[in-house]
């Protein structure tokens, strides 16, 4: 498997024994991004067309997003933050179907490294936006002395939950890149004639899903860090 991964890859880049795939590809997205900005911020038109108008679309999309979940002030703070995780996620799995390319989002190391930002974000915001109330978060709804072992409970249960997050984050966006890529490799295999376009139908649309499922769900733990306990 791991010789078939490497023939697939046609070292494109540097050899894996020096920089690994995913930060080299890593890399590369990052690179799309920046040109792709800059190209973009160098030919601003009033009314857009062309790539500034997909642009526009995409990121009214995810500002839509942010502010309906974590309201105006907040949102407008962190939107930058979670934009740049929507279209550096899309990029990189996008590439993935490139033939002898690979997505760096199919490598855990990848998707920790944006988990584990969103994880601290979230409290360094909560706590921001709430001081030391914000353990409010990890109480439950009954807050009373009466009710202290309860509160103990919870605040265990929220604790590890809260740890799990970019686990969970890591591990979902890994599992469902590599799947795509297996599964699109035996597809090509069986049928490559016969349905090739179905086959990039179905590697785009879970691309586009994954990109959009870890953002959403970056932005529900932070929508939940900033707003009043309840």
């Amino acid at each position: 498997m791991e010789g078939m991964h490497e023939v697939l890859l046609m070292d494109a880049f540097v050899s894996p024994e020096v920089v690994p795939h995913f930060v080299s590809y890593g890399i590369l997205s990052s690179v799309i991004l920046i040109v792709a900005a800059l190209a973009v911020r160098g030919s601003l038109r009033l009314v857009p067309r062309g790539f500034q108008n997909f642009l526009e679309v995409v990121v009214q999309a995810m500002l839509s997003l942010v502010e309906e979940n974590i309201g105006h002030k907040w949102g407008k703070q962190l939107f930058p933050f979670i934009c740049t995780i929507f279209m550096y996620i899309l990029v990189s799995n996008l590439m993935g179907l490139i033939p002898g390319f690979t997505a760096s989002t199919a490598n855990v190391n990848t998707n920790a490294g944006m988990a584990i930002p969103v994880f601290l974000a979230t409290h360094f915001y909560g706590i921001r936006v709430h001081g030391i109330k914000y353990i409010n978060h990890f109480l439950g709804p009954i807050r009373s002395p009466a009710a202290i072992v309860l509160m103990l409970l919870m605040f265990v249960i929220e604790l590890i939950g809260h740890i799990a997050r970019p686990l969970t984050l890591t591990v979902r966006l890994f599992g469902n890149m590599v799947a795509k890529h297996i599964l699109l490799l035996v597809l090509a295999i069986l049928a490559p004639l016969l349905i090739p376009g179905l086959i990039l139908a179905l590697g785009l649309l879970v691309s586009v899903v994954q990109a959009f499922v870890f953002t959403l769900l970056s932005t529900l733990y932070l929508a939940g860090a900033v707003e009043e306990a309840h």
